[in-house]
């Protein structure tokens, strides 16, 4: 049976990748090719796959950031394929985001398998790289925000803060939640940490909170990001 699914493989040896190419067209999935993080990380962007098959030990550094640099923006599967095989390894990808992890050498049947339980569960709503509202575009792969052509310089939480009340546009995020998240489970009753970076956020976005165009405020419960 053939499937539309597309695969990105992602590793730095030729042969490996040429031999994956095989199994996978084989089984009907549409195969691209990565040979380093910062060219996966590019595809991703451009033309998201639906499932990214990694090598860790990539030329320009390591499969463990590239899982990172993923979960900044979306949720696509990726499956590891590596020769390290200790736990701590497993546990650092698995911890990193990575859905699945399959040692290398490994047998095509079980990559197979591995690849059709990742591509059932794919979500009904895809990644938004790119969120906008009004003027305010928040390129989340980049991690750049625009207000108009204007780029605003955020601190590295203002921008999880925005990039979390973006991802869920329209739905409120509590406190605890946003805490939880920005700062860790030990802040989560810190609400006055989450004032100070809402408002240096809205400060920076020109939001007023008194008619905000892109944060609201529910009061004594979150925030939300406006509808678009």
């Amino acid at each position: 049976m053939t499937t539309s699914a597309r695969i990105l493989v992602v590793d730095d040896e030729a042969s490996i990748r040429k031999f994956l190419r095989i199994s996978l067209e084989a089984s009907g999935y549409e195969v691209r090719e990565a040979r380093t993080g910062s060219d996966a990380l590019a595809q991703c962007r451009e033309d998201p796959p639906d499932l990214v098959v990694l090598d860790l030990g990539l030329p320009d550094g390591d499969g463990v950031d590239v899982i990172t640099h993923l979960r900044e923006w979306t949720q696509m599967p990726v499956l590891v394929l590596s020769v390290r095989s200790s736990e701590a390894q497993k546990v650092a990808a698995l911890d990193a985001g990575a859905n699945d992890y399959l040692t290398k050498p490994f047998g095509v049947s079980e990559l197979m398998a591995r690849c059709r339980v990742l591509l059932r569960g794919l979500p009904d709503v895809p990644d938004e790289p790119i969120v906008s509202l009004g003027d305010l575009v928040i390129d989340r792969p980049l991690r750049e925000v625009r207000l108009g052509e204007r780029e605003v310089h955020l601190t590295p939480k203002e921008y999880a803060l925005l990039n979390l009340l973006a991802s869920s546009h329209g739905k409120i995020l509590t406190h605890q939640h946003l805490l939880r998240a920005i700062w860790g489970e030990a802040h989560t009753e810190d609400t006055h940490y989450l004032r100070v970076l809402v408002g240096h956020l809205r400060q920076k976005l020109g939001d007023d909170p008194a008619h905000p165009r892109y944060i609201v405020t529910e009061q004594g419960v979150g925030y939300r990001f406006r509808e678009r």
